[in-house]
């Protein structure tokens, strides 16, 4: 932030003039010699006049009494960050489906990381490589299965939503997170929420009926499995880098990684109609999610953070349903709220536990 100068300013103490009222006569000195100096004013006591030093800067200072100390620059609250993710990230995952028939759910994936990586590894320029240079190894260790993760997520995730309706796919994942809460409430009847949430996933997939894939579900659990551990990996890394190089190196990786089973088949049906596509995309899906998703669990708690990730399945839904055309049914919409509704529980007993 930067920060404005104020330009110095002087007090001035004027000494008040003496008179002489009377009815009489009035006797006067004679004039002092010319070469006689005048005495020089006593000097005022310090502590009469607070120096303009003592202020600070942007502060004003009043004579003889207190400074006020500007407030801090805005910090945006951790929460509306992480709403703003969400809401950007599953607008950019609607959007994505459409390139699907273009280029595969493996192939969208590894262009939109590939363009993000670019964009956020140009960004950082030289201060990235000083970052790398002088980071301990285990740190970078880190960063790298960092990135393995995100790509291991988003590569399942798209599999999955090429099968399944949008929110169904998000609730399969959201299951990862979850269990890491109740794992951490260490309580056996937080065991619960994972109930709760395995009956609403019952009723998103309904296998009485068949009209759910069973790979796209399999999918789903192990984009939910990466889940789990990118929330721990994010939180670790984010306390060891900023947000824009943690991430410039982690997506870096995962767009290494994703490139064997998303590169071949991108690169043969790519257009420049398509690219210019996936380019929006993935500002909106992973660029800016994951960048405030970083600096958002830097200044939340695990069980803020839960609380407010359990949204994503019922947000993920909504995009669905206002971007793509993906109505749910009745039996998805409560599905839906059963596992919103286990998120949260199993956040709030984590902050209890």
């Amino acid at each position: 932030m930067d920060s404005s100068e104020r330009s110095p300013f002087n007090i001035r103490m004027n000494a008040p003039a003496s008179a002489s009222g009377s009815a009489g006569p009035v006797a006067t000195a004679p004039p002092a010699p010319a070469s006689a100096a005048a005495p020089a004013a006593a000097p005022a006591p310090a502590a009469a006049v607070r120096p303009v030093a003592d202020a600070g800067p942007g502060t004003a200072a009043v004579p003889g009494g207190p400074t006020r100390r500007p407030a801090g620059p805005y910090r945006v609250p951790g929460a509306m960050l992480l709403l703003v993710a969400m809401m950007v990230l599953h607008t950019g995952g609607a959007l994505a489906t459409e390139l699907f028939a273009s280029l595969g759910p493996a192939g969208t994936t590894w262009l939109r990381l590939s363009i993000a990586a670019a964009i956020l590894v140009a960004c950082t320029g030289r201060s990235l490589w000083r970052v790398v240079r002088a980071a301990p190894r285990a740190d970078l260790l880190g960063t790298v299965a960092l990135g393995v993760v995100s790509a291991g997520m988003m590569l399942l995730f798209s599999e999955a939503a090429a099968r399944l309706p949008l929110g169904t796919a998000t609730a399969l994942e959201f299951l990862g997170p979850l269990a890491v809460a109740v794992a951490g409430s260490r309580r056996p009847r937080e065991l619960l929420w994972l109930a709760l949430a395995a009956a609403g996933v019952l009723l998103l997939t309904s296998p009485w009926t068949g009209s759910a894939s069973l790979v796209g579900v399999l999918f789903g659990l192990g984009s939910a499995a990466c889940w789990a551990a990118y929330v721990i990996g994010t939180a670790h890394v984010g306390s060891r880098f900023s947000a824009q190089h943690g991430l410039a190196l982690s997506l870096a990786v995962a767009s290494v990684a994703a490139a064997p089973f998303g590169a071949p088949g991108a690169v043969a049906h790519l257009t420049w109609e398509v690219a210019a596509a996936a380019a929006g995309i993935a500002v909106l899906m992973p660029l800016v999610p994951f960048l405030l998703e970083m600096k958002a669990l830097q200044r939340l708690s695990k069980t803020t953070y839960g609380t407010l990730a359990g949204l994503e399945p019922a947000v993920a839904l909504l995009a669905g349903m206002v971007l793509i055309a993906q109505t749910p049914t009745v039996l998805q919409a409560a599905g839906t709220a059963l596992v919103v509704t286990a998120g949260i529980g199993a956040a709030r007993g984590e902050g209890r536990g």
